[in-house]
C-alpha cells in the first residue's frame, strides 16, 4: 500500500493506537480524518490539523451522519480503519455480566459493520480503495478475563475474511490489522509487557508499505497469538492466561 497522497478516516482514533497511526498517515504524505465520540480529544486532534468528525458507531444514525459530512468534506476517501473498540472484564458466574458483552458486541463487532455498510457502496463506486479492521491477538488465542472481547475480536477477524472475498474483483480491499498489547495509556497501568505504542507504529506502517499489502498485519509481537493453534501452543498458554482471573472478584482468595 502507498502510504502517501491516500484520504483516511480512522473511525475512533482519538486516543492510543489510532490516534498514533493517523499521526503516521498524516507524516507519509496522506489527508487523514478522525472520528470518534470524545469532543475533548477531536478538539486536540483538530489542532493538530487533522479533520475530525463526531461519530457513535453503536448508533445506526450517528454513522450515516458522519459518513455523509466524510465524503462531502472526503470525496476522494479511499481508506477507512474501524478502530472504536471496548475492553470490560466479566465474571461469567455473575448472570449481571451480560450488559458489558452487549455493550462488547454492539460497539465491537456490530460498530464494525455500521461503518463497513456506511463507507462500502463509496469505496465500491470508486473502484479502488481499502478498509482496514482491527482486530486482537486476542481473537485467536483468548483473554478469559474478557470474554466478549475476544469472542467479538473473533467475529471481527471471520467478517473481515468474508468481506474480503465478497469484495474480491471491486478493487476494494480488506486488511485485518492485529495488535498484541500496546503500550497505550490503559495498557500500561494493567501489562507491563505491553509493546511500547512508537514500535508497534513503526513496524505497522512498514508492514502496510509493503507490495503487495499483506491481508493480515501481524508485527513480531502478535506472532504467538497469531499462530498458537498451529504451533502447538494454544492450551498451555491459554492455561497460562487464565491466571488473570484472579482480577475478577470472585475468583480471588
Amino acid at each position: 500500500m502507498d502510504l502517501s497522497n491516500r484520504t483516511v478516516l480512522i473511525v475512533g482514533g482519538t486516543s492510543g493506537i489510532g490516534r498514533e497511526l493517523a499521526r503516521r498517515f498524516a507524516a507519509a504524505g496522506s489527508t487523514v480524518a478522525v472520528g470518534g465520540r470524545s469532543p475533548k480529544a477531536l478538539s486536540e486532534l483538530a489542532e493538530e490539523a487533522f479533520g475530525t468528525i463526531s461519530i457513535d458507531v453503536t448508533d445506526g444514525a450517528s454513522v450515516a451522519t458522519a459518513r455523509d459530512f466524510a465524503l462531502t468534506r472526503y470525496p476522494e476517501l479511499d481508506t477507512v480503519v474501524t478502530m472504536s473498540g471496548v475492553m470490560l472484564l466479566e465474571d461469567l458466574r455473575d448472570p449481571a455480566h451480560f450488559e458489558a458483552a452487549a455493550t462488547t458486541i454492539d460497539t465491537n463487532l456490530l460498530g464494525t459493520i455500521r461503518v463497513v455498510d456506511a463507507f462500502t457502496p463509496h469505496l465500491v463506486r470508486r473502484g479502488t480503495g481499502t478498509f482496514v479492521t482491527v482486530t486482537s491477538g486476542i481473537a485467536f488465542l483468548p483473554f478469559p478475563p474478557m470474554p466478549s472481547y475476544a469472542a467479538s475480536k473473533a467475529a471481527v477477524h471471520a467478517y473481515s475474511e468474508a468481506l474480503r472475498a465478497q469484495l474480491d474483483g471491486t478493487g476494494v480491499g480488506v486488511v485485518e490489522l492485529v495488535p498484541p498489547a500496546v503500550a497505550t495509556a490503559e495498557q500500561e497501568k494493567v501489562n507491563p509487557h505491553a509493546l511500547p505504542l512508537n514500535d508497534f507504529a513503526t513496524e505497522v506502517m512498514h508492514l502496510l508499505s509493503q507490495d503487495p499489502t499483506p491481508h493480515e498485519i501481524l508485527v513480531k509481537g502478535v506472532l504467538v497469538h497469531r499462530w498458537a493453534e498451529r504451533d502447538g501452543t494454544y492450551d498451555e498458554l491459554v492455561a497460562q492466561r487464565s491466571q488473570a482471573l484472579a482480577m475478577l472478584p470472585s475468583h480471588q482468595g
